[in-house]
């Protein structure tokens, strides 16, 4: 009876999440056709789609359990960064250059603080204006990349830089949720607890990049032949949520832990192949997350809330469109781009929900707040494909107005500040000390801790247990010891500095810093193992151990190094060129195409095409498959498939991409037979006594004969020397018209 009774609360318990959930597929479904019908970004219809379906609107059927709903849309959050981290890599940040970086820092400062000032006038409380100011100052990565699709201009300049932007804007966004967690909590801004959440970010994701760089593309490599798609993809989706748990644990957001192997897994070789397993996962719970949020806009608040609605409109699209110009005009790039760039980031999206969400779930916003961002982001939505379509006029209409010493003052910053490309002797010396001394404390510490936390539980009740323990930590961590003290680091530009005087003395500072660190950590290790005394007497003979065996520690570094290097360059090793995104002086800059098999252009040589000589373009490489040609000569023939890359202005790009589409045969006839599969009884004469062969039927019919029926018994696929006999009944493959008009039936 019980077991009945179970069955009964559990089927009562399940029909709820099951209808709730076909109810948001169904209304993402019907919102899914009619946006692409119009043509409009899918996000929008999602969260129209519900607002129909949400308790608010009474029209349509509603959602009964929220809370399930709830944990649907923190699944999704999941694996939208998740398939963002798979995307944006921490090389690719690190490779975005100076202009996206000073781009998206600028926008972000200015947008925070136009943000936190237009909440404090508008009367909103402190902890309310803090979360707006973040929360519009990060644009849309979805909307703006759909956008770019539909209108064409991914492969000019400005996107280029809009794209490094968003990349910049993500990790900055990660970073001010962990920030905002801790404001939130002590609801005040403390600078010791501010610079803790900092230095314990930073440790974890230096201590999960490294690690993950080192084990994970192994692992993947390794088991390479046994993966297929269904085990790639789950293994993809186990490390997601193995990290989502470890970020958890230490107190970070899930969202942020989602993100980071997402990263890690974009430096492998089959980051592409996972992100096209990992996407209609990220599509199902991404659209739960969008229909979840259009479920608590309420008709109501926004009636209520109107003006501040509009207000922050306008905010975020002049706002976001002014800050994000002056940080490009000041990262160095000229005016059109500057302010295409601008004009194509004036919107908020999917990381502005997920900043709200946090809001709500820590109960440190207001009610109100949700649905006027949703309702901002709606509208900025709908504004943003003008924006970006008539930012080049703009570009021109401002070059006309603005007073010509304006003009030449940029164009004049502009080609200062792009031909500064040098970096002094001094500061590539700097940041390989801190490089150095920062990645292997970091290592060196999370072994040590690792090791207090599960070896000295074990060993402590041992004798000798202790020194067991601490000598196989040792062991461990003796590789980076080796390396933070005594590896020689920018060896040609510390020669240089040394020459000069001044430099002598920081160098010799840096050196023994390095050495005062490493015996600060071996003296940390020891003392958690042992008593003072003993650890004093175990740290001389350690250090005189270390010291005694320096190229065993230094080929086993290197060892390390390698392994970890490889890891890291594989994915781009295998795109060959395509990361050379600075062999580009001026406006040109370097996109890349893909031949498609119908164009005339394939099996023709570079020199029967002219490209160079009719469009202003030249070829920097073409990738065939896994190989990369670099610099191809003028007897290169193009073939399907092949992914060429092209140095030119944004004209020529655009010139070259209308030069493949005209020679690409639109709609190529195709003569569509009606196939089918016929029984005839051979009767004609002329047949009677031949072989297939002879007999031509297939040359005149355009068919196959695929069985033959002779006095009861079957024969598949008969030989072409058989025989033919009269009432011999064929099975035929092939045009029901020609069979038809071959045998008069």
């Amino acid at each position: 009876m019980d077991t009945a009774e179970a069955v009964v609360n559990a089927t009562q318990h399940l029909q709820p999440l099951i209808r709730d959930l076909g109810l948001i597929l169904m209304t993402a479904a019907v919102a899914v056709l009619l946006f692409k019908k119009i043509k409009q970004p899918l996000v929008l219809g999602y969260l129209i789609a519900g607002f129909l379906a949400g308790n608010n609107f009474d029209f349509f059927p509603s959602i009964k359990d929220i809370k399930s709903v709830e944990v649907w849309a923190e699944i999704g959050v999941i694996f939208l960064l998740f398939s963002l981290g798979l995307e944006f890599s921490f090389k690719k940040l690190m490779k975005v250059g100076g202009t996206a970086s000073i781009t998206a820092v600028t926008q972000i400062i200015a947008m925070v603080a136009l943000g936190y000032s237009v909440g404090t006038w508008i009367g909103w409380k402190p902890m309310d204006s803090i979360f707006l100011g973040v929360i519009l100052s990060i644009s849309s990565t979805t909307i703006i990349l759909k956008t770019f699709d539909e209108l064409g201009v991914k492969t000019q300049k400005f996107a280029g830089i809009v794209l490094g932007s968003l990349i910049v804007q993500d990790i900055v966004a990660i970073l001010m949720m962990v920030l905002l967690s801790t404001i939130a909590v002590s609801q005040q801004f403390s600078g010791t607890e501010l610079l803790f959440s900092v230095l314990k970010l930073i440790f974890f994701l230096t201590i999960w990049f490294v690690g993950g760089i080192f084990f994970i593309p192994t692992l993947l490599k390794k088991a390479k032949s046994l993966l297929t798609d269904e085990m790639l993809l789950i293994i993809s989706l186990a490390l997601c949520l193995m990290m989502v748990i470890l970020a958890a644990n230490v107190g970070f957001s899930p969202a942020l832990g989602a993100f980071i192997m997402g990263s890690i897994i974009a430096e492998t070789t089959q980051a592409e192949h996972i992100e096209h397993l990992v996407k209609p996962v990220k599509d199902l719970f991404g659209a739960v997350f969008f229909v979840s949020v259009g479920m608590l806009i309420n008709p109501e608040t926004l009636y209520e809330y109107a003006l501040p609605v509009g207000i922050l409109t306008f905010v975020v699209i002049f706002g976001q469109s002014i800050s994000s110009t002056i940080g490009a005009l000041l990262s160095g790039q000229p005016l059109k781009q500057s302010v295409q760039t601008g004009m194509s980031l004036s919107q908020i999206g999917e990381f502005s929900f997920i900043i709200a969400t946090l809001g709500m779930t820590l109960n440190v916003t207001s009610d109100f707040l949700y649905p006027i961002v949703v309702a901002v982001s709606a509208v900025t939505t709908f504004t943003t494909p003008f924006m970006v379509k008539f930012a080049n006029p703009f570009s021109e209409y401002l070059e006309k107005k603005l007073p010509r010493r304006w003009i030449k003052r940029i164009e004049r910053y502009s080609a200062n500040a792009q031909s500064i490309k040098l970096v002094s002797n001094w500061q590539i010396v700097v940041k390989s000390f801190l490089t150095q001394v920062v990645i292997h404390s970091v290592i060196i510490v999370a072994v040590i801790l690792l090791s207090s936390k599960f070896i000295l539980p074990l060993v402590e009740d041992y004798q000798f247990g202790n020194a067991a323990g601490a000598l196989i930590t040792l062991i461990i961590i003796s590789p980076f010891l080796w390396a933070l003290s005594l590896r020689r680091v920018a060896v040609n530009e510390v020669a240089i500095l040394r020459e000069e005087r001044k430099y002598r003395g920081p160098i010799l500072m840096m050196v023994l810093l390095r050495m005062v660190l490493t015996l600060f950590y071996i003296g940390f290790l020891l003392n958690i193992f042992f008593s003072p005394i003993i650890a004093f007497v175990a740290l001389i003979v350690a250090v005189v151990v270390y010291f005694v065996f320096p190229k065993k520690l230094n080929a086993q570094y290197h060892k390390i190094e390698d392994h970890f290097l490889k890891n890291l360059n594989a994915r781009e090793g295998k795109k060959g060129m395509r990361s050379r995104s600075d062999l580009t002086p001026w406006e040109g800059h370097m996109s890349t195409f893909e031949i498609a098999p119908t164009s005339n252009v394939v099996g023709k040589t570079l020199y029967e095409l002219r490209i160079r000589e009719e469009l202003g373009v030249n070829i920097a490489f073409i990738k065939r498959g896994e190989f990369t040609i670099n610099i191809p000569t003028k007897n290169e023939r193009l073939f399907p498939g092949d992914e060429i890359c092209i140095i030119g202005t944004d004209n020529q790009v655009k010139e070259f991409d209308s030069y493949l589409h005209k020679n690409e045969i639109q709609n190529p006839e195709v003569i569509e037979n009606d196939i089918i599969l016929k029984q005839l009884e051979l009767l004609e004469e002329e047949f009677i006594g031949a072989t297939i062969k002879d007999s031509q039927l297939r040359e005149k019919t355009n068919g196959l004969i695929v069985g033959i029926e002779r006095r009861g018994k079957r024969m598949l696929n008969p030989e072409s020397n058989m025989i033919l006999e009269k009432h011999d009944i064929l099975w035929v493959v092939g045009s029901k018209k020609l069979l038809r008009a071959f045998f008069r039936n």
